[in-house]
Order: structure tokens, then sequence, then C-alpha cells
């Protein structure tokens, strides 16, 4: 879920898509051999690679076979250093839980971006949230690409603490009103 990545403090966006395979532009009706992902841009600065690692092993079971590659757990690595942090992630879990751990270790390649109806998919089950953002973003490829779009999407996911948002509410766009009720919710899930 893109919703888990979004709120951390250091990302700068979040993208629902699909990687992995060798079919050309897929889709979720026609994904060929790719798997359902998350692509994540951060601020190395701000947030680790191994922070991320660390928040991918915590959102899921890994330690089930998939039951088909669309929904495969896998972990897309850019270079060296990230395979190496990757791998030995991989080897901490396995030896934190003694049992085998499914997930795959590949080469980032080719990442397509899944249809609009899938981005920021939590903010879009928010009627009044998703109004303000078509508000600031009338073109959805703005929408899909928003630093600001991915954050609240998180924090209505379930994902980020109630400090983390108050220092960043004012960079986020969003109406009095908005902003109050999204404090609300957080201050409420805390």
């Amino acid at each position: 879920s893109d919703s888990r990545f979004g709120s951390l403090p250091g990302v700068i966006r979040t993208r629902v898509g699909y990687a992995g395979g060798t079919t050309e532009n897929p889709t979720y009706y026609h994904l060929g051999d790719h798997t359902e992902t998350v692509q994540v841009e951060y601020d190395p600065t701000q947030i680790s690679y191994q922070e991320l690692l660390d928040v991918f092993w915590a959102g899921h079971d890994h330690t089930r076979p998939s039951l088909s590659q669309q929904y495969a757990s896998i972990i897309f690595y850019h270079d060296d250093e990230q395979e190496n942090l990757a791998l030995a992630s991989q080897e901490r879990q396995e030896a934190q839980c003694g049992c085998r751990i499914y997930t795959e270790i590949v080469l980032a390649t080719a990442f397509y971006l899944a249809e609009d109806y899938h981005q920021k998919y939590r903010l879009q089950q928010s009627r009044e949230f998703v109004s303000e953002f078509e508000a600031i973003y009338p073109d959805n490829d703005d929408f899909v690409n928003s630093t600001a779009a991915a954050r609240v999407n998180g924090y209505l996911g379930g994902y980020g603490a109630l400090a983390d948002l108050q220092a960043e509410i004012d960079d986020l766009g969003l109406s009095p009103g908005a902003r109050q009720r999204l404090l609300d919710m957080v201050r409420r899930r805390e």
C-alpha cells in the first residue's frame, strides 16, 4: 500500500504501479508477468533506505509464498548498496522468525504507473479530501506526483505520527476545515 510509506518524513512521493516483468505497458487486467508495487521516492538526507526496508518488512507477511506473480513480495533495488542492504535485511528477518522468507530481491527495471483509480487509494476514499486536491491539482498527473497528496494519503491510511503532521500541516495546501479534520483523525488514532 502506498499509504504505508506516504506519511514517512523524507518520503517525497509514492506511486502505485507494475514492475519486474517483460510485458510492455501492463494494466491491471493485462498484467502479464509484472508485480503490483509501490514506487517510493525519498530524500536520503531525511530517511535511509534501511528505514524504508524496515517499514516494508513490518507491513506484510513475508513468510508465505505468494499466490501469483501479481502479488509477489519483492524488493526492487537500484544499485549494489541497495541490493546489499536488502539482502542483509532479509537475512535478519529469517534469523528473527526462524523461518523461510519468500520475498524476492530483484534489480529494478521499468516501472509502469497503475491506473488512476489505484493511485492515492486512501485519499480517494474520502470525498472531502479528494475535493481539496482536485482544486489544487486539476491535472491528475500532478495529483499522482504530489508530495502533499502522498502525505495525506499516508495519514488517512492510518500511518504517521501526530507530531509529524503538526510540523507539516501548513505545507499540505488544505483548507482550514480539512486541516482540522485531518489533525483530529490522527489525534484520535494516537
